[in-house]
């Protein structure tokens, strides 16, 4: 049990561990955060438009098949 805790290395806390990290973090520029937060939006607003689209043809052709 003695040689299992010598190959550990020491337990930081939770905290600490978390800040480091926090500092890793490269975080983008208010103009490219910007550019790709309206480039998702439009995208998303795009495949809605699609799925809404085949969603609806695919409702008037069941409504054919069952008339």
């Amino acid at each position: 049990m003695e040689a299992e805790k010598k190959g550990k290395a020491p337990k930081k806390s939770w905290t600490k561990g978390l800040q480091a990290e926090f500092k890793k973090i490269v975080w983008p520029e208010q103009q490219t955060l910007v550019k790709q937060t309206v480039a998702v939006v439009v995208i998303t607003a795009i495949i809605g438009v699609l799925i809404s689209a085949v969603d609806s043809v695919a409702l008037q052709a069941l409504n054919l098949l069952i008339k």
